[in-house]
């Protein structure tokens, strides 16, 4: 154990989170925002729809597509997981079929994230300073008890609610993500029971992210590991000769696998932000995407700065920031900092025991009121839809939502009211007692940020699905159809607008152009292929009907219907 260590913790300081209150917590998180939604737009619906298209065998099974078009997020193994689940229950509704594993998998981060931290906090570098006459916490309840403070951490992420909880390629690579941290903080240890298993989970994480379209991210991360893991195990002098050996052996497959893999290759379009507009939005971006995660990371890194070669903090520091220059170099910031958040709530974990009180009680305060503040206004908004009073709410609802008919149901209700019944007794709880547990200052924001998930799940839910869904438009559109006649001619839609077409209005869309859709008799145009259409279809032989638009869309769709032919 290092002398530089900062942390000074008692025995009574890691008492153990109830595992129960854990699990409640766990699934109170994952399972809103999986159950009784409709696909949303744009990634969540349109990876929906390649599952839907591989089961029907319009799609290969390698190269997933969309009306014959390759998907947008590259890598093959979401798409086999969502379309293998839909097979395996056809008593299910598909989209909820599909998101089973996508459910799975944001679970599996959660136990990483946990034991990634257990495992590194049980380095002898990470343990708390040894007291003259005994009562320092003991190793396992102190490893048991920052491993708690890094799951709660990961759950109060703000940017971790909305993508994980869609049928996102990202929440594959997150997974995964987790599971090599976890293998590498495993084998990091002194001394490995079954290091086998550690080289298994890193094995299956590496070809996880190669097949879910991130190689580069698996060798960068993956080498940037083993370096650590060797330098640890090269100073406690432990043979670590076949462990490296086979890790190597897997970033050689990496290379391999992007460099004959038609669909794995390096995006061609990374590059700088190099406007000062798109630092500045980079900035915020990971300002409240990683909250509350990043300030504690930084306090980690200023009172571990003396060991910051060593695992604890080493590993996830490597692992934070192979996602955070992704991101910086990727056009789309969020889904490359989203593989940051498990991390970042590692390196969080190891600023509780050198936290002062004050500043513990700061973060109190600000989670009671903010979360608090957060849920105040949902239910104020709820009852403004239900009731029309408060008359300001239920009037900016109807200005921004027009069209919408609130509807009152006791199955979104209750779990709505438990969950606040249970965000009060917490707060009482966390003022009351047990002032002394390490992870005391992140229950609350943990808490709090799954009490309004959960709010915005249940209350709000027929809210958001009429404006984050292309369902409302594609019901709408499906309404024009003629009779007799179940395609209809796309030109210029997205692949996201495309699976909505089909799975929410029940439309079978064909791709204009080359003589298709002969027997079509309504034509969906996007404005942007407007100027160019008669080159794939005959406009005399069709007459324009009007237009359909979603709430926040800009532009709307143009629709057309058959006069002559076909």
């Amino acid at each position: 154990m290092s002398s530089a260590t900062p942390a000074i913790v008692t025995q009574s300081a890691v008492r153990r989170l109830p595992r129960l209150a854990l699990m409640l917590l766990g699934l109170a998180y994952v399972l809103p925002g999986f159950l009784g939604r409709e696909p949303w737009k744009n990634i969540d619906v349109a990876t929906f729809g390649a599952m839907m298209e591989m089961v029907r065998g319009s799609s290969g099974w390698w190269t997933p597509q969309v009306l014959g078009a390759p998907v947008d997020v590259a890598g093959p193994l979401p798409y086999w997981l969502g379309a293998l689940s839909i097979q395996l229950f056809p008593f299910l509704s598909p989209d909820l079929a599909g998101r089973i594993p996508f459910g799975l998998l944001l679970a599996l981060t959660l136990v990483c994230t946990w034991y990634a931290v257990y495992h590194l906090a049980r380095q002898p570098s990470a343990q708390p300073v040894a007291f003259a006459f005994g009562g320092e916490a003991d190793p396992i309840d102190y490893a048991r008890a920052l491993a708690d403070g890094a799951l709660l951490a990961l759950v109060a992420c703000l940017g971790l609610a909305q993508m994980s909880h869609e049928t996102n390629p990202d929440v594959a690579r997150l997974s995964m993500v987790s599971a090599i941290l976890m293998a590498a903080s495993r084998m990091a240890l002194p001394a490995t029971r079954r290091p086998w298993l550690a080289l298994l989970l890193w094995s299956g994480g590496t070809v996880g992210l190669v097949f879910s379209g991130a190689p580069w991210i698996a060798f960068s991360l993956g080498a940037g590991l083993a370096a650590g893991v060797w330098y640890t195990r090269t100073r406690q002098g432990a043979d670590n000769t076949r462990e490296i050996s086979w890790v190597i052996g897997m970033l050689a497959l990496v290379v391999v696998l992007a460099a004959t893999t038609e669909q794995i290759h390096w995006p061609a379009n990374l590059a700088p932000p190099l406007e000062l507009d798109d630092w500045q939005r980079w900035g915020r971006l990971l300002a409240w995407f990683t909250w509350p995660a990043w300030p504690l990371a930084l306090w980690t890194l200023w009172r571990w700065r003396h060991q910051l070669l060593s695992p604890h903090v080493a590993l996830p520091l490597w692992t934070a920031l192979v996602s955070v220059v992704n991101s910086a170099i990727n056009p789309d910031f969020d889904r490359s900092l989203f593989l940051a958040l498990p991390a970042m709530a590692a390196l969080a974990s190891f600023a509780l025991p050198t936290l002062r009180r004050s500043v513990a009680a700061l973060i109190d305060w600000f989670t009671l009121v903010f979360f608090s503040g957060c849920a105040l206004v949902i239910w104020v908004i709820w009852l403004a839809m239900q009731t029309g009073f408060p008359a300001k709410p239920a009037a900016n609802v109807a200005r921004l939502a027009p069209g919408f008919l609130p509807e009152f149901s006791w199955l979104l209700l209750l779990p709505a009211l438990l969950a606040t019944i249970a965000w009060g007794w917490l707060v009482s709880w966390r003022v009351g007692r047990h002032r002394q547990a390490i992870w005391k200052s992140l229950v609350l924001p943990a808490a709090g940020a799954t009490l309004c998930w959960l709010l915005l799940m249940t209350l709000w839910l027929p809210l958001l699905d009429f404006g984050r869904s292309y369902g409302p438009l594609a019901r709408r559109i499906a309404r024009l159809q003629p009779e007799n006649s179940p395609c209809a001619l796309v030109d210029g839609l997205g692949q996201a607008q495309i699976s909505a077409l089909q799975f929410q209005g029940g439309i079978s869309p064909v791709r204009a152009g080359n003589g298709a859709g002969e027997n079509c008799r309504l034509l969906v145009v996007h404005p942007d292929s407007q100027p160019s259409l008669d080159r794939r279809v005959k406009l005399v032989d069709w007459a324009f009907k009007g237009t359909v638009r979603r709430l926040s869309d800009k532009e709307p769709l143009l629709i057309y219907q058959r006069i002559r032919g076909g």
